[in-house]
């Protein structure tokens, strides 16, 4: 098994580093994010070390994600926010700053600055019905043909629809 005697959450977990918990269990730590985005903001990790959210095993990444819909709400309740994100980052170009799977729950105001940068594409011609399949292959799932949704038929705010695997 691989040292992770650095990582700031292991050591977090193995409590050699103070940390203000929200919530704790077997497998998952919630604690206050030191940088916070706003009021509120949490962090809610694996305990086991994981260093991309492509490596966690599905039982260990759904005991985690149980917790975040009782964790939104006391996050709303307590700070008066409307709405909360739940964010992960997996590798440096996607933002990840910390070498160990961890998600933001991050409340939300109307006005409250934050924002989200979102510039939606189009796909090329072929990318609608060949890159589902793709990936439905690749993830080791079969892949159905796309329901009727089509996206030229969506409306303008809508950049994709779900298709099931």
């Amino acid at each position: 098994m691989a040292d992770h005697s650095d990582c700031i959450f292991c050591r977090i977990v193995r409590k050699e580093l103070p940390c203000a918990v929200v919530f704790e269990d077997e497998v998952m730590l919630a604690f206050m994010d030191i940088g916070p985005l706003a009021e509120g903001h949490l962090l809610a990790i694996p305990k086991p070390h994981y260093a991309k959210v492509s490596d966690v095993p599905a039982d260990v990444m759904a005991a985690v994600a149980a917790h975040f819909p009782r964790l939104g709400r006391a996050l709303k309740a307590v700070t008066g926010a409307t709405g909360f994100n739940v964010l992960a980052n997996e590798g440096k170009v996607a933002g990840q700053e910390v070498g160990h799977v961890h998600f933001h729950l991050i409340p939300r105001a109307a006005e409250d600055g934050l924002g989200y940068r979102w510039n939606p594409r189009k796909y090329p011609p072929g990318a609608w019905t060949s890159l589902p399949r793709s990936i439905a292959r690749c993830s080791g799932r079969t892949h159905s043909a796309p329901s009727g949704v089509m996206p030229h038929t969506l409306p303008n705010k809508f950049s994709c629809a779900f298709v099931s695997c």
